[in-house]
């Protein structure tokens, strides 16, 4: 399994232990997986933070 992957599956965890029932909830969750899937993303070294980081300063 990447490391992405298993940043995703973290995150949604995290997300699922922190917030367990409505919508509003679930969109929690939601968004800890998308950070979850970012980490490892950058972690893989798909994502440049640098870059991100000089496109905003711009």
């Amino acid at each position: 399994m990447k490391i992405t992957h298993f940043a995703l599956l973290v995150g949604l965890f995290l997300g699922a232990v922190l917030a367990f029932g409505s919508f509003g909830q679930f969109f929690l969750v939601l968004v800890f997986g998308v950070i979850g899937l970012a980490v490892g993303m950058t972690i893989d070294g798909r994502v440049e933070i640098r870059g991100l980081t000089d496109r905003w300063r711009r």
